[in-house]
């Protein structure tokens, strides 16, 4: 048998490609039974309305300010156009929502004479000018309602620049707000346009329906307004742990607010938040994404639990013979359903819709051409300026501890043979904490006494890239410094969870081009209140803890590089043990990804909540006040663009000397090991030669 000298890293129990995914998926599912179970739990003894009172407090707290109705700015409604079709009239018209976010909706007016009953229908991921929406609300104008029909941010709308819902609704993250509050309110402003119209009777309410997203907008906008009197969700929902969990699908960001997923709300508890409004959930036969098997268990739930509420009635499951589509049929379900609730008849019946009465109108007929200054890009950034002047200051310790929790010990630790590198001792160790398996390669001083530093390279690339062919880590560990002055530290490179060799395999939804794992474990984190960074954090915190209590060193000299610069950062706020902190290439402010119109950072970087707490140039200034030596080489703009002195001296004025910007790499790598050399008390070079 041949004899193996080199140290193989320790074999993991599970497939390191999947094992952050499968965490996070697994957190989720406890989370999404148990809200299940407590549901069941409020049926059965009667305490369903406190239950109900719970997620509306879940979700509106979550949308953060919604200025609609009595507390809505003026509108500025301005009418843009007038056309007439030969089975109704249209009014494109545009006002607000957030003062200067203006709505451009297309009203489909009836050829009789007024006043009319109204509906508001929110466009999913698309655009009204298709015929999921432009034929429905021409056919509900022809049976006599004035429907208002408007675009969300984004999709293929008018409403397109610095409104990707992906891109730009993650900003809401850092804010610690569902971007979902800007599809919402839209819908809810609707109603107040429709509130200025003569011919419009509003006195018993306003029906609400659409497919897809607009379906979604529909479900939360019933849980802000009582003035929505019935609702008629199409193809939109399924239980969480079927869709996106159970598939693990990279769906909107929307979908998510902070501990939505740990506090386990369903789509089910979604929809009965608005209870007691009547709702016709629809659903297609053939739909590809929201399949039917799962549709129809959701509505099962949904209508056990109105009878158990005492009202039966008030919900009602159509099945179209469609795939994921609003059709005809669903206008006149909807229609009769309306009639029901909103006119007041007891058997209501639709006349039939002929589909060659209505045909496809030229797109230029519903154009409103809303100006782009206001839109999810700017509102966000300037939500975050706006909390960088009010925000408090708060101590390092307390911010930090605010953003990731509480870093618990090492569940077990595994550590190979060492072998012999000039200098040092190279070992392959296993850590887990909170059961995720985190590789590391550590080197220690061959023959020497105890080393007083203990410095820990954290680079979102992973260990090879930090350690490969003489790669940073390399640089900073001393292993050929035969003529140095003062004793090697320990280094320590991990692999935290996601990063190096435990990046996440591809699911295969993440294929779609709006798809990336990095967005469906992002989005799902933010659910569960647990940032990815956050979570990285407290592994990291709890493999300096292990390795020192393993003799390590007896202080430790943090080093980030890219997004790992974040996560040392955090960590400095936790540890009393960091006696330096050193950054590369690393994000210089969490205010940089809601300035950067396009910015170059993953999803995981939005740590949840952060400016609601601090910024990292103030979270830096307290760990320097705490007596750690922090050091920013190379900071980084929202776009990846060197920040120069100037703007470092503005954002952090207390470090405005410890910062370093280069355009060179050997540069600014050659002082990253100045500094660390500094640190740890080893002077002297490398040898050029082994």
């Amino acid at each position: 048998m041949a004899h193996y000298r080199i140290p193989f890293p320790p074999v993991p129990a599970t497939d390191l490609r999947t094992m952050l995914h499968r965490h996070l998926v697994n957190r989720a599912f406890e989370g999404m039974l148990a809200g299940d179970r407590r549901r069941e739990e409020a049926l059965a003894a009667g305490s369903a309305a406190a239950h109900l009172h719970r997620v509306r407090d879940s979700v509106r707290a979550a949308f953060g300010e919604m200025p609609f109705a009595a507390s809505g700015g003026p509108l500025e409604l301005e009418t843009v156009s007038r056309h007439e079709t030969r089975t109704c009239t249209i009014e494109n018209v545009l006002f607000d929502s957030f003062p200067g976010w203006r709505v451009n909706a297309s009203v489909f007016i009836p050829k009789t004479a007024g006043p009319h009953r109204a509906i508001v229908i929110p466009v999913g991921h698309s655009g009204k000018q298709f015929a999921n929406y432009q034929i429905p609300a021409q056919a509900f104008a022809s049976l006599g309602y004035v429907a208002v029909l408007f675009d969300p941010p984004g999709q293929a709308s008018e409403k397109q620049p610095g409104n990707d819902h992906f891109r730009d609704g993650v900003r809401s993250f850092l804010l610690g707000l569902s971007p979902n509050r800007y599809f919402v309110l839209d819908a809810l402003r609707c109603i107040d346009y429709l509130e200025t119209r003569d011919d419009v009777d509003l006195s018993r309410g306003v029906g609400m329906t659409g497919v897809s997203g607009g379906g979604v907008t529909t479900l939360f906008a019933a849980i802000f307004d009582d003035r929505i009197a019935c609702t008629g969700p199409s193809c939109c929902i399924n239980r969480v742990i079927d869709h996106p969990l159970g598939d693990s699908y990279s769906e909107c960001p929307e979908k998510y607010w902070d501990r939505r997923i740990a506090d386990g709300i369903d789509a089910v508890d979604v929809a009965l938040a608005s209870y007691p409004v009547p709702m016709l959930y629809m659903a297609g036969r053939d739909d590809e994404v929201f399949t039917i098997d799962k549709s129809r268990e959701l509505a099962a739930l949904c209508a056990a639990a109105c009878e158990r509420l005492g009202g039966a009635d008030r919900f009602a499951f159509y099945e179209d013979a469609s795939g994921h589509a609003y059709t005809l049929e669903q206008v006149a379900r909807f229609a009769a359903w309306m009639e029901r609730w909103i006119g007041g008849e007891a058997d209501p019946s639709v006349p039939r819709l002929d589909p060659d009465v209505f045909s496809m109108l030229d797109y230029e007929q519903l154009r409103c051409r809303p100006a782009a200054e206001a839109n999810m890009f700017t509102i966000s950034r300037e939500m975050g300026r706006r909390l960088a002047r009010e925000r408090p200051a708060v101590p390092a310790t307390e911010a930090a501890a605010r953003l990731v929790g509480t870093p618990g010990a090492a569940i077990s630790w595994v550590e190979s043979a060492p072998f012999r590198v000039w200098m040092q001792d190279h070992t392959e160790a296993l850590c887990n904490v909170e059961g995720l398996d985190v590789p590391t390669t550590v080197y220690r001083p061959h023959g020497e006494a105890a080393a007083a530093t203990l410095v820990v390279v954290v680079d979102d690339r992973g260990r090879t890239a930090a350690l490969e062919g003489g790669g940073l880590a390399q640089q900073l560990s001393g292993m050929t410094d035969r003529d140095a002055e003062g004793a090697l530290p320990v280094l320590a490179v991990p692999d935290l969870p996601g990063w190096g060799d435990s990046r996440p395999a591809l699911v295969p939804y993440a294929a779609a081009s709006w798809g990336s794992m990095d967005r469906f474990l992002s989005y799902l984190s933010f659910g569960l209140g647990d940032g990815l960074l956050a979570l990285r954090t407290r592994c990291l915190v709890a493999l300096c803890r292990e390795l020192l209590e393993r003799g390590a060193g007896t202080s430790v000299v943090l080093v980030g590089r890219r997004t790992g610069g974040i996560v040392a950062t955090l960590a400095a706020g936790l540890m009393e043990e960091v006696r330096g902190l050193a950054l590369l290439d690393s994000l210089a402010s969490f205010q940089h990804l809601l300035e950067a119109e396009r910015y170059a950072w993953p999803a995981e970087a939005f740590v949840p909540n952060a400016l609601a707490v601090s910024d990292l140039p103030q979270l830096l200034a307290q760990v320097a006040e705490g007596g750690v030596k922090v050091t920013v080489i190379n900071p980084r703009d929202g776009e990846r663009a060197l920040v120069d002195q100037g703007e470092w001296r503005r954002i952090c004025p207390a470090l405005a000397g410890e910062v370093r910007c280069t355009d060179d790499e050997a540069t600014a790598v050659a002082h990253l090991r100045e500094v660390v050399g500094s640190l740890t008390g080893r002077k002297g070079r490398e040898s050029d030669t082994p």
